[in-house]
């Protein structure tokens, strides 16, 4: 499979009272990857929501991806996205078999994005490129950075950390495969310009391919 496009994250705060609408929003412009992030502790409403998304997502031939989860993600049968504080990807690999999707946090640092492919990841993530509100004191990643990444990693590149559709044309024109957006594309005040939004992020990349 292709890891190409746009990478959707959820947030629980941002989408709270519109969560689901807005996921299949996203999904109707097309999502290649969707990661469900929660950070809260309550494990069955986690449960309960990542079960409605992998059946949303399974309608629309996405790949769902936990955050920081692997029990979760294998209890689902779906992939798993890991930070730098979550230790080595290998266990997970083991957990969640050869087929699984499985991402790593490598921040700005190519020899952790390295290290990530030798342990098994399947894609790896930079950022932050731009200031971010989901996490505002990542460190910062740069558009050289990334062009030289391209030069020596073989795994497809996700990008991340205050994208939009403004600033993400550099982003895949030095090398992105994947744009993981969470405000650019959910902070939006209807259905309509959810959908609108994925479908622009799409032509974007598209584009550089064409």
């Amino acid at each position: 499979m292709k890891l190409r496009g746009l990478y959707a994250i959820t947030d629980s705060q941002l989408l709270a009272g519109k969560f689901l609408a807005y996921v299949e929003a996203a999904l109707d412009g097309g999502v290649t990857l969707l990661q469900y992030r929660d950070k809260s502790s309550d494990d069955a409403r986690r449960l309960r929501e990542a079960e409605k998304l992998r059946e949303l997502c399974s309608r629309y031939k996405t790949q769902l991806i936990i955050n920081d989860d692997a029990e979760l993600a294998a209890r689902l049968g779906v992939g798993v996205h890991l930070g730098q504080t979550d230790g080595p990807l290998t266990p997970a690999r083991a957990l969640l078999g050869s087929k699984a999707i499985i991402g790593a946090t490598c921040h700005s640092q190519i020899e952790l994005a390295e290290q990530a492919a030798r342990e098994g990841a399947s894609y790896v993530a930079f950022g932050r490129f731009f200031n971010s509100n989901t996490k505002p004191g990542a460190p910062a990643a740069t558009v050289e950075m990334l062009a030289q990444a391209r030069t020596q990693l073989q795994l497809p590149i996700c990008v991340i950390g205050g994208i939009t559709l403004e600033n993400a044309e550099p982003l895949v024109a030095h090398g992105a495969d994947l744009l993981a957006v969470v405000h650019g594309l959910f902070g939006a005040d209807s259905t309509q310009e959810v959908t609108r939004r994925a479908r622009a992020f799409n032509d974007l990349l598209n584009r550089k391919h064409a």
